[in-house]
């Protein structure tokens, strides 16, 4: 009897619990209370013993966060604002998952997610305001595609509760909550997914990656990355009351108390050092990924930073003008953020970088790759022997898994090792200083001032742990 009335409390969260959520509605979240009604159910569930835990294995094995071959996938969604939506229709192209819950602090967004899934797959998900509840249903995995500020709480939860994790990039935040991340991650064997598409959407980087690998560049002692900005601003709306269906206190979180503003929320947050770190940081990972998986780079040593606002008149923070320099041992890697393309590789696009060897370059976007000797691009030559197996795709890796257990191409480790760049580069930015690195302790050398933008002071009542 006792085993039964515990599988019934892990299995559905409290009354207590529910009464918390059922209350919350517009006012600023009990985290306090929801985890001291959490900690009591924990200590009932561990108060039953190993004979719940093997019964269980033996009975329901999914309830030990193992999904068969033949399983269907049970998936929980946070965060439903146009991302989040495009990624639950992906998701649901795939016949073994199942929608078991959405979650938005925006009305609108939920509702919309919801009746997205009735159409598609003949019934409404359960529905929640606190990604809290839904963690505590009975799902195998979630996908997060909340602001990047809220990147890091929810996927330390579900890994800590038991759930693989598809979450969008970047990664994280800020560099401590990286880590934080891939600790939860591997202290609970959990699979994980961060939405780098590129890396599989063609098969065009795997290609570039088996070139540069191949040696036929040679010695690879510089790559030169660009992106184009806009100089075409968001105005300057007033500040104002949140509109009714957003939880606009949740929707902070851990970031400072702001009066409500249409441009800092939503699909522009990212233009505010509140919620991430601009353009730059939003497609970092997508470019330099080809980089980082070609040259096997870890950390820099150090970086520096030079930029500034120079055609964006509105209300927004973050450069639309930067220009970076990583050093790595024996490569200097550059990132330029500026209105026009690279010069001599226009016809390359928005978006690229160039590996420089001494024997050849190599010219990279999304879609194809352009090898270069002596200033001069080549069209026939030998490549080399296809290395790297082409991806069943971005989504379809995760969900084969977790039922596999294999780790994923685009994991949170290897996403932390390549969001963390990108971070120090807006640390390099933001105190206007040449920083040095220490990868192992993860901290700014001898800059205290630095540091205190490695992991930021969550507002309370949220915490990082």
């Amino acid at each position: 009897m006792v085993e039964i009335l515990a599988l019934v409390s892990y299995i559905w969260p409290s009354i207590w619990e529910w009464e918390i959520i059922s209350k919350r509605g517009k006012h600023k979240v009990d985290e306090t209370a929801y985890q001291n009604s959490g900690s009591s159910r924990r200590d009932f569930l561990k108060s039953v013993g190993a004979g719940l835990a093997l019964s269980l294995a033996g009975s329901n094995p999914r309830a030990l966060g193992s999904v068969g071959a033949n399983d269907r996938i049970q998936m929980g969604f946070i965060g439903l604002g146009s991302q989040g939506t495009g990624r639950l229709m992906e998701f649901m192209q795939h016949a073994d998952v199942d929608v078991a819950g959405v979650c938005d602090v925006d009305e609108h967004h939920l509702e919309r997610a919801a009746v997205a899934t009735e159409k598609a797959r003949g019934h409404k998900p359960k529905t929640f305001r606190d990604f809290r509840a839904l963690l505590d249903q009975p799902i195998d995995a979630v996908m997060i595609a909340t602001p990047d500020h809220w990147h890091a709480l929810p996927a330390i939860r579900a890994f800590q509760a038991g759930k693989d994790v598809f979450v969008e990039k970047p990664l994280s935040y800020s560099i401590g909550e990286g880590r934080a991340m891939v600790t939860a991650a591997h202290s609970k064997q959990r699979v994980s997914q961060v939405g780098m598409h590129i890396h599989n959407h063609t098969p065009n980087y795997r290609r570039a990656v088996e070139l540069v690998k191949s040696g036929m560049l040679g010695q690879v002692s510089r790559v030169t990355c660009w992106m184009r900005s806009t100089t075409k601003g968001l105005g300057n709306p007033p500040d104002g009351a949140p509109p009714p269906e957003l939880d606009y206190d949740f929707w902070l979180g851990p970031a400072p108390k702001r009066a409500y503003n249409p441009n800092r929320s939503h699909g522009t947050f990212r233009y505010f050092w509140d919620y991430s770190g601009g353009i730059f940081i939003d497609f970092w990972c997508h470019i330099t990924d080809v980089v980082f998986w070609a040259l096997d780079l870890k950390a820099p040593e150090s970086v520096a930073a030079v930029g500034g606002r120079y055609f964006l008149a509105d209300n927004t923070e973050t450069p639309d003008t930067l220009d970076l320099v990583y050093e790595f041992p024996k490569l200097d890697l550059t990132w330029t953020l500026n209105p026009t393309p690279l010069p001599g590789f226009e016809s390359m696009g928005s978006i690229g970088c160039v590996f420089q060897g001494t024997e050849a370059s190599l010219a990279v976007n999304y879609m194809r790759h352009e090898l270069y000797v002596k200033g001069k691009p080549v069209k026939d030559f030998q490549r080399p022997a296809p290395t790297i197996p082409d991806s069943p795709g971005h989504i379809r890796e995760f969900l084969d898994a977790i039922k596999s257990r294999q780790p994923t191409t685009c994991n949170v480790e290897y996403a932390h090792r390549l969001t963390k760049s990108g971070l120090l580069g807006n640390i390099a930015y933001r105190t206007g200083r040449r920083i040095r690195w220490d990868d192992e302790r993860e901290r700014v050398i001898k800059d205290p001032g630095a540091n205190r933008l490695v992991t930021r002071r969550y507002r309370k009542p949220w915490k990082l742990a």
